[in-house]
């Protein structure tokens, strides 16, 4: 069983929270997740879903925010998670132009700056969470890395999404040993297939120029599929994190959300 403890990304389910907040809520707890990470409050409002998770012995481990949402208003959004006892809040992902070479990425190191001390103020810690676009190189270096590089680690702490990691190229484990100290949180996902056209829906984004059709791309539960998984928790426990987040964007298909949760889980408590 892994030595460190486990929430589930709502997004996961988040179909399921808005149709039975109370039954699905209770089904994760009943699972084995000890926290939980929001990406948004589904059907309740902040102090419900304080309630409903204190209720069934869930910790609200983290927030996934857009950055835009938090710069307008840092410590009026960033405060709500606070009150609840959040202690990380995640950039979920950023536009093409807000990113290292493009349009906007000063104004972008200028709001992580900003949320980030806003964050550290109370007593939370920002995080990015990447896709695989993110490992696109600019003068010979990911964008990742160089998002990285020019912050501060006090202001801005990763979020690994080890699917997207591999996705893009990268060794999951490898880059959670590499950036030791600074993964606080590490999303673990799996998959099986290769790049499709329509890997961003979910988000909003269209596809990159180096997304050739393949084998259809499918989200998995964890003990299925291309990521080695027990490399990364291995990976992680040596490098300082201090809770693992589920994630599966999408059930594989013929399975439910929270079929797909039970089951990653369960892996996870097979692993020395």
């Amino acid at each position: 069983m892994s030595k460190l403890p486990i929430a589930l990304q709502l997004y996961s389910v988040r179909q399921e929270i808005m149709n039975d907040p109370e039954g699905t809520l209770s089904a994760v707890a009943d699972m084995g997740y000890e926290g939980v990470e929001l990406a948004g409050f589904g059907p309740y409002d902040a102090a419900g879903m304080q309630t409903a998770l204190l209720k069934r012995g869930l910790t609200p481990v983290s927030a996934h925010i857009p950055l835009g949402e938090m710069i307008t208003d840092p410590q009026g959004v960033l405060g709500a998670y606070a009150a609840m006892g959040c202690g990380y809040v995640a950039i979920p992902h950023l536009g093409e132009a807000d990113r290292p070479g493009g349009a906007n990425f000063a104004h972008t190191l200028a709001a992580i700056q900003t949320v980030g001390a806003a964050a550290a103020a109370l007593g939370m810690q920002l995080l990015y969470h990447n896709h695989d676009f993110e490992m696109q190189l600019l003068e010979g270096e990911t964008l990742l890395d160089r998002l990285y590089r020019i912050t501060d680690p006090a202001l801005l702490a990763a979020q690994p999404d080890v699917c997207w990691l591999q996705v893009g190229g990268e060794d999951p484990a490898a880059f959670v040993t590499r950036y030791a100290g600074r993964v606080p949180l590490v999303h673990l996902k799996n998959y099986a297939g290769g790049k499709t056209a329509h890997m961003y829906d979910l988000i909003g984004l269209a596809p990159g120029q180096d997304a050739p059709e393949q084998k259809p791309f499918e989200m998995r539960p964890l003990g299925d599929g291309l990521v080695n998984i027990a490399a990364v928790v291995a990976a992680a426990e040596q490098a300082g994190t201090r809770w693992l987040v589920v994630e599966q964007d999408t059930p594989t298909p013929g399975k439910t959300a929270l079929q797909c949760a039970k089951e990653s889980i369960d892996y996870l408590h097979t692993l020395a």
